[in-house]
């Protein structure tokens, strides 16, 4: 009896696929920075210097867009923070930093953002509090007639932002925190995911009202497994209702350390793998620069990104014919400048060329004492190991594709 082959299936299940595809969005211009699925993924960050504090504040931005950061918040908590922004801008500006600025606006802040808005790309808004009442602690319920009040002066309060942006071309944020949600939102959904997309809906449909659609969503909580739930819904939501608007992803409050990274990656990664995620944040309760690099890694890892790097390099093992993690750091120093490479250390010959096949370049031990050096998978030379990394060097520049360290 002949074996019959499977036949490929007319349609392919996605999740098999080795490709991510992205959740198709519009543009979002913010400042000339282009967020949305037909763009690389932005990377962006936030100041923690006082915006009263114009050098600090001004240095801040510039160290931040130095490391990498996109695009850059800032916090304005009061009017007097809104107008510092103006100079900030103007400082930030005559030092030839043109990195996009976002103004954060958190409390009643109508106000505050009609003026900073004069002077930012974006504004992002939290809607659990830009109309803020303080909680009734005697309230059993909102009724339908409650609910539909404040949300009448949630619109009248939010029309003119919306109108002003609109006017001047800039973005706005509608930036959903788990932790604040509304009282009336609380009420009526509880302390759920739905709850969080239903707060950010009611500002989607205003602007939607108003024609203004230069608009990014954020759905985040310091849980991954309910931000991860809120940003699926929030997607399914949007795309239902026809608002195909870019997701800027994040876990609030991760902490700090490895465990801190850690937990931004299980859920930023989580969801730029499911295709859902068009600017991302890393939020670590360290200096804001040390954010960039793990969210430049997330995106390569993935290979939504290549800007740095990337290492191959096998666990140590008996086999091993040189000291692996002293070696890979040789060649991570020796070559972490460069862009766009795919670099494997492999201790032995048993691994090596097969698990480094998609590498640009490979550093093996070939024999004890003696390093093989492949390009690709065709091996070039074989050297002594305490030549090794200086041959690697030398091959990379052979073929053009070195440039000196800064």
């Amino acid at each position: 009896m002949t074996a019959t082959l499977p036949t490929t299936p007319a349609v392919v299940d996605r999740r098999y696929d080795t490709q991510i595809h992205r959740r198709v969005t519009r543009t979002v211009m913010v400042g000339d920075v282009p967020i949305g699925s037909d763009h690389p993924v932005v990377v962006q960050s936030m100041i923690n210097e006082d915006t009263l504090d114009i050098e600090a504040a001004v240095a801040g931005i510039i160290r931040l867009a130095e490391a990498g950061s996109e695009i850059v918040r800032v916090t304005t908590p009061s009017m007097a923070h809104a107008r510092a922004m103006g100079e900030i801008r103007a400082a930030v500006r005559s030092r030839g930093c043109t990195v996009p600025l976002v103004a954060d606006v958190h409390h009643n802040g109508v106000k505050i953002a009609m003026e900073v808005a004069q002077h930012v790309d974006k504004v992002r808004i939290n809607p659990g509090l830009f109309v803020f009442d303080k909680p009734d602690p005697g309230r059993q319920e909102f009724s339908d007639q409650e609910f539909a009040a404040i949300g009448a002066r949630i619109r009248e309060t939010f029309e003119p932002l919306v109108t002003l942006l609109r006017d001047q071309n800039k973005a706005l944020r509608i930036g959903v925190n788990h932790g604040s949600l509304a009282e009336r939102m609380l009420f009526t959904y509880g302390d759920t995911p739905k709850g969080m997309v239903e707060s950010a809906m009611e500002f989607v449909r205003i602007c939607d009202d108003l024609d203004f659609h230069n608009i990014v969503i954020s759905m985040k909580a310091s849980r991954a497994p309910v931000m991860l739930a809120a940003y699926r819904l929030m997607a399914d939501t949007m795309d239902r209702e026809g608002f195909h608007y870019p997701l800027h992803l994040g876990v609030t409050e991760a902490g700090d350390g490895d465990y801190g990274r850690i937990k931004s990656t299980a859920g930023i990664a989580t969801l730029l793998a499911d295709g859902l995620g068009d600017t991302v944040r890393v939020s670590l309760t360290e200096a804001p620069e040390r954010e960039i690099p793990v969210c430049y890694s997330i995106l390569q890892s993935l290979g939504l990104r290549k800007t740095m790097v990337e290492y191959v390099a096998c666990p140590s093992c008996g086999r091993t014919l040189f000291n692996l993690e002293e070696v890979l750091h040789k060649v991570r120093d020796a070559t972490a400048h460069l862009t766009g490479l795919d670099i494997a250390v492999m201790g032995c010959i048993v691994n090596g060329p097969g698990e480094m096949a998609d590498a640009d370049y490979g550093y093996v031990g070939k024999t004890p004492g003696v390093i093989s050096l492949y390009r690709g998978r065709e091996e070039i030379r074989k050297v002594p190991e305490d030549q090794g990394v200086s041959a690697l060097i030398q091959l990379i520049k052979e073929d053009g594709r070195w440039v000196d360290p800064a």
